[in-house]
Formats: C-alpha cells, sequence, structure tokens
C-alpha cells in the first residue's frame, strides 16, 4: 500500500477560509480519481474556535456548490510538518506564523499558499507554486484569499471562487509529485524480484 501525500489547509480559526478548502480539494481530488491517494485535513493557526463546526456561511456557499462539508475546527501544531509533504496557507499571515512555527529548514519548504498554484504552470514545478510568484511582500498579499469572517456571504463566495480557481493547479501539482515519487520508489528496469528466493539444494554427483 503506497503511501499518502497528505496536504492540511490552514487558516486563522479553522472555520472559514481552511475548511472551504479542504471541501473543495477533496472534490477534485475524487474527480480526478486520486482520492485513495492523498489524504486532505485543515486546521488553524489560532484555537479560538476549536471543537465548531464551520462557519454557517461557509456551510452554506459550500452546499450551494455542490461541495459535501462535515468538520470540527482545530489548531495547527508544529508536530504535524513531520508527516506533511505540503501545508497550504489562506494567506501570507498564516505564511509568516507557520514558517516561524516550522522546526526546520525542510519543514519550512512544506510551506505554501494557496493562490501560488493559480495556474497550471504549476505542474511543472511539482508541489511547489509558480516560480517568481511569491517574491516581495506586495505580490505574497495580491495572492491572499480574503478573510470572509467579518463581511457579508458575498465574501464567503468570493473565497469560494478563488479556492476552486487555485485548487486546479494545487491538483496538477500533487498530481506530478504522486507520479514523480512512484518513479523514484519503483523497482529499476530489469531488477531481479525473485532473486531471493531459495535455490534448490546443490545434489552431489554419486560415485560410480
Amino acid at each position: 500500500m503506497p503511501v499518502p501525500f497528505r496536504i492540511c489547509f490552514v487558516c486563522t480559526g479553522n472555520i472559514c477560509r481552511s475548511p472551504m478548502a479542504e471541501s473543495v480539494f477533496r472534490a477534485r481530488l475524487a474527480e480526478d480519481g486520486l482520492d485513495g491517494l492523498v489524504e486532505v485535513d485543515s486546521a488553524g493557526t489560532g484555537g479560538w474556535h476549536e471543537g465548531d463546526g464551520a462557519d454557517p456561511r461557509t456551510v452554506a456557499v459550500l452546499r450551494a456548490g455542490g461541495y459535501e462539508n462535515a468538520h470540527t475546527a482545530r489548531q495547527f501544531h508544529a508536530s504535524w510538518f513531520d508527516h506533511l509533504d505540503l501545508v497550504i496557507a489562506l494567506d501570507s499571515g498564516h505564511l509568516r506564523e507557520l514558517r516561524d512555527l516550522a522546526p526546520t529548514v525542510r519543514d519550512a519548504s512544506k510551506i505554501r499558499l494557496l493562490r501560488s498554484y493559480g495556474t497550471g504552470a504549476a505542474a511543472e514545478a511539482g508541489p511547489g507554486p509558480v516560480p517568481g510568484r511569491t517574491s516581495g511582500p506586495d505580490l505574497l498579499r495580491d495572492l491572499d484569499v480574503p478573510d470572509p469572517y467579518y463581511g457579508d456571504f458575498a465574501g464567503f463566495e468570493e473565497c469560494l471562487e478563488m479556492i476552486e480557481a487555485a485548487s486546479d493547479g494545487l491538483l496538477a501539482a500533487v498530481r506530478a509529485a504522486i507520479t514523480a515519487r512512484s518513479v523514484a520508489t519503483a523497482p529499476a528496469p530489469g531488477h531481479d524480484t525473485g532473486r531471493h528466493r531459495a535455490q534448490e539444494p546443490h545434489q552431489e554427483k554419486e560415485s560410480a
């Protein structure tokens, strides 16, 4: 059984943007036949809403879009980095907080902004973002999925549209990463998978 590719979407309280991204991406994986190879989760940088369901407006906009949602909010912990392949931040503030939380440089390299996958070009670069899209604070803010919590329902609809657009590029990148992983772990051509089988005992020639 192959080890699943593991992704966690992270926003502030894990009741608006990250559960929305989790639901949308689960649907994309199912449509692409990758749901058995990828595990998807979400969390918040803070624990204010731990144990709560998603915001009712998030639930409503997901339902209107035909997405399933069964959610319990929780806080992201640094220990999770070890078993995750990608940690997807919903805005540049989350990106900074997660980088500060990452125990190692390798862990920090797993963190990406969701909207850095806004084009199919992400597939060319594997699970990382589109090259050159995330340099400088202004460009980082341009890639934010804005927090809709204090706004009206239209803000949640706008978030869903942004998440849907970026999810296509993320899906392409994850598909490429899974393919690369399977190639890396496949036996080399001509590999004799039976070379360790027990040999027939050697029979000594009897004397005449």
